[in-house]
Formats: C-alpha cells, sequence, structure tokens
C-alpha cells in the first residue's frame, strides 16, 4: 500500500436485510436466512427490499427493462453514496463487478429467442456485463471512469483492488466500488448442482444446512443467495471512516481443474502474505474466510491459513453459513462483516465452530477467490 484508504461508507442489500441496523441484528443471531425456491434452499433478500426494489423498478421507463443485478447495485449505490456525502460534481470512479451479469434477464431473452426465433431491441445493451457500472453511473450522475469486469466469486475485491489503483495513481481520489449478484434461476442452481458442490435437498432440515468453516462435513453445501454491496473509497486517512485499507494481496494460481484449488490453496497463500507486508502475523485478530462451504475449498483455504499463520491462527469466521455465496458480491459482504466486527469488537461466530474469542480486535484480513483460483486478500483495521 502506497498509503491508507479510507473506507467511507459502505451499503449492502442482502438476505440479511438492508439497513446497517437491521443487518447487525440478523448477524447477531444465530438463525439462516435460506428458504425454498426452484426446490431447492436458497437466501433471497427479505420481501421489503424487493418492493424497495420493484419501486426502483417503477421510477423511471428506462428501468422497466433492466435485470435485478443492476437494479440491485443501483439501489446500493445509492445508499452508499448518500451516507459518504458524495456529489455527482466530484465524479467519483465506479467500479462494479458480477460474476454471471444479468443472469435472469439473459435467460428469459434466450428463451423467448427458441420459441420466437427473434430477439427483442434491447436484448442485447441489458444483459452486457458493462452496463451495470454505466447504469449507476446514469442514476447518480457522475462523470468519473466506470468499469464493470466478472473476476467469478472475487469479483467485488478485485473491484476494491482497481479502486484503491486508481486513487493510489492520482487519476482517481474517490471509487465506488462493489459487487452484485441475482443468481437465483432454475438453470443457475442446475449448473451448481453440475458440479456436485451445492447442498442436497435433504440436508434442508438440518439446522446448518450449509456447513461453511465446516472441516469434517461429509458433503458439499454450497447455497446459492443474492445481494449488491457497495464501499465508498477515499484518499488517505478521513475522520468518517468506517475502517481502513492498509493491505491488499492478490494471486492467480495454474489451473488444475476448472473449479478447483490446490490443495493447500498456493493462490491465498501469497494474496494473504503480500496484504501483511511486514506486519507480524501474530497481529492479525480475524480471518473473514471465503469458505463456501465446499468440502475440498474450505479444507484448502484453511491448509493456506495454517501454511501462513500456523495451527494458532486468528479467529476465523464466515457469514456463508447465514447468508449463502452470492457469488461475484460475496467478497464485499465479508468486508461488511469485517466493519461491523471492527466496529462493535465483538467476533460474529460460526455456531457449529468451536474456537477462542480475540480479547480485541483491531485487524481483520479479508479473504475471496473463485472458479480459476484468483485470490484476493484485504487488510483492514479501525
Amino acid at each position: 500500500m502506497i498509503q491508507p484508504i479510507s473506507i467511507t461508507s459502505l451499503s449492502s442489500l442482502s438476505p440479511l436485510g438492508k439497513t446497517p441496523e437491521d443487518i447487525w441484528q440478523a448477524y447477531k443471531n444465530q438463525d439462516h436466512y435460506f428458504s425454498i425456491k426452484h426446490e431447492n434452499l436458497v437466501a433471497e433478500i427479505p420481501k421489503e427490499a424487493k418492493l424497495e426494489i420493484n419501486k426502483l423498478r417503477a421510477s423511471d421507463t428506462k428501468y422497466k427493462a433492466l435485470d435485478e443485478t443492476v437494479l440491485f447495485a443501483i439501489y446500493s449505490s445509492r445508499q452508499a453514496v448518500k451516507q459518504a456525502g458524495w456529489k455527482a460534481t466530484d465524479n467519483f470512479g465506479i467500479n462494479i463487478g458480477s460474476s454471471r451479469g444479468a443472469t435472469k434477464l439473459f435467460e428469459r431473452h434466450y428463451e423467448f429467442f427458441l420459441k420466437k426465433d427473434k430477439v427483442k431491441p434491447l436484448s442485447s445493451p441489458t444483459t452486457t456485463l458493462g452496463n451495470i457500472s454505466s447504469w449507476v453511473a446514469h442514476d447518480l450522475q457522475t462523470q468519473g471512469p466506470e468499469i464493470s469486469h466478472s473476476i467469478t466469486c472475487s469479483t467485488a475485491l478485485h473491484a476494491l483492488l482497481n479502486g484503491i489503483a486508481w486513487i493510489n495513481s492520482g487519476m482517481c481520489h474517490k471509487f465506488l466500488v462493489g459487487g452484485s449478484e441475482a443468481p437465483l434461476t432454475a438453470f443457475t442452481i442446475a449448473q451448481m448442482q453440475a458440479l456436485k458442490i451445492y447442498c442436497h435437498s435433504e440436508q434442508s432440515e438440518m439446522s446448518y444446512p450449509c456447513r461453511a468453516l465446516d472441516l469434517n462435513k461429509d458433503k458439499n453445501t454450497m447455497i446459492l443467495g443474492e445481494a449488491a454491496s457497495m464501499a465508498c473509497l477515499e484518499q488517505g486517512e478521513k475522520p468518517n471512516a468506517l475502517a481502513k485499507i492498509i493491505g491488499v494481496g492478490y494471486a492467480t494460481e495454474i489451473l488444475e481443474h476448472n473449479a478447483s484449488l490446490s490443495t493447500d490453496a498456493i493462490c491465498f497463500q501469497r494474496s494473504m502474505k503480500l496484504a501483511l507486508g511486514d506486519l507480524n502475523p501474530n497481529e492479525i485478530d480475524v480471518i473473514v474466510t471465503h469458505t463456501p462451504g465446499t468440502i475440498k475449498g474450505d479444507i484448502a483455504e484453511v491448509n493456506a491459513i495454517n501454511k501462513v499463520f500456523g495451527e494458532n491462527h486468528p479467529a476465523l469466521t464466515t457469514n456463508k453459513w447465514k447468508l449463502g455465496h452470492s457469488l461475484g458480491s460475496s467478497g464485499m459482504l465479508n468486508i461488511e462483516m469485517a466493519i461491523f466486527m471492527l466496529q462493535h469488537q465483538e467476533l460474529i461466530p460460526v455456531p457449529f465452530i468451536k474456537q477462542e474469542t480475540p480479547k480485541k480486535i483491531k485487524n481483520i484480513l479479508v479473504n475471496a477467490v473463485g472458479f480459476g483460483g484468483n485470490a484476493v486478500s484485504i487488510l483492514l483495521t479501525k
């Protein structure tokens, strides 16, 4: 890091709610937020949040043709910018990503094509990945740079990396970064099932069907969720900062399989070491893990943590047992979780994992990785 970067606001829309108060209260309980859709477990945003998205869609004729992925991004971005006190004249940059993009809308347009042998006029511009950040820029009326990308499940943290790089380069002083995902279609769930990583239907009766971070599970338990999460980044140390970014790391490892990490997640070892820099590993109090609830994925990440920190590693936690895996937006939800722990000085535990609770929480490492072995680690402090 050339200089610290302040996170001056963060807003999310997830199964846990849409306000910081609601989300914190949801983290305080030991409930999960899964329900049945397409005959499988998923994590949907709450009904009141869906009403807000419907209002947004109806507020502008141009928004009626947009996918939920874009609407989620617009809604969360509005809240984040409002919290930070930014104005359109600031000409801040925007980098919002999504693993899958306009999932539901793309499938709907393709189904129409199969039936009619033609497509609707807006089928291309409303389903291209680049329309996420461009629509957010339109909605916020900023004229700064705007970027959309997909780097699978580490997409949101790669957006954060890009924002930091632009700020450190001096080309921009403020950047809105994040991820948005609305993947809860029967086809997308079927794709995860084809990979044999999705939670089995018989596990729906379990108290905690997604066993993220449980290294003793004998079945894959990943469950898809929908969410968007955006953060406002500013140069230097700001008095209104929610947290400060003091280290970043990233790495990609050679693919051995289309969807797997190496046994010891070499990419995570490299990204975590790079994020730590000269900081003593003993000074990390908590690691928010990526751990999607798959057998190999969870074990590989913990193996990497043991390699870097030793067996007496920091406290580990994850939110996927509670709100599922929202793919491209999941990394920023991990950042939000870390900020809550820094603010409240309280570990958000995994109810089925036993470990010591840190007495203080000063430094938190946040991880994300996706198909392709593209790991990112972000070091946050108070």
